[in-house]
């Protein structure tokens, strides 16, 4: 049996119950496949944001989920992110959004070392009104976005190493990179309106 909800604000009626059963479904095998613990809390987060469209700061998922106790939201987030299973971005407003985007846990970009992982090889979009950010994933080998964000793995350890080697020159031998982030800013469709 299906439970309705009230229309939305485009008057369409969505079914909600079969989804989230769905994303919890998703979110438990993901964690099984991960060989994470599966609590409760990290279900419930990890649906979340698998069904997310943008990302999501640790407020909203607070306000989405009030019967949870922050501390318990802190360590599930964490738990995902060192599993892989999602990722962290950090914003220049200084509040870190959280995403699971899509296949995370199997994109060639994840390399595993020890409890750090270089995550989320893709760029993001952040909308400088409203705040929300986008994970710009390339799920086709011919889109516009193939050749700049999902290179081969020897295309991008050159890249790396030239960044390296740009970075040792300007700042100085020592320095080491271990992250490159790509953020595209500008308006969302909601607020390009």
């Amino acid at each position: 049996m299906t439970t309705k909800t009230k229309p939305d604000a485009a008057g369409a009626h969505r079914d909600r119950k079969p989804k989230l059963e769905q994303a919890q479904a998703l979110a438990e095998a993901r964690l099984r496949d991960a060989s994470v613990r599966i609590t409760a809390a990290r279900v419930k987060v990890l649906a979340a944001l698998l069904g997310a469209r943008c990302a999501f700061s640790h407020q909203d998922i607070q306000d989405a989920f009030s019967d949870m106790d922050r501390v318990t939201l802190y360590r599930a987030l964490d738990c995902l992110t060192d599993a892989g299973l999602a990722h962290k971005i950090a914003g220049d407003d200084r509040v870190f959004r959280y995403s699971a985007g899509t296949d995370h846990a199997e994109q060639d970009g994840v390399v595993q070392t020890g409890r750090q992982s270089m995550q989320h090889q893709h760029g993001h979009f952040k909308c400088t009104r409203c705040a929300k950010v986008f994970c710009l994933e390339n799920n086709s080998d011919t889109g516009p976005l193939a050749g700049a964000l999902s290179e081969s793995s020897k295309q991008q350890s050159a890249l790396r190493r030239q960044l390296q080697s740009a970075l040792q020159e300007t700042l100085g031998k020592g320095f080491q990179s271990h992250d490159i982030e790509l953020t595209i800013k500008g308006w969302c469709a909601d607020c390009a309106h």
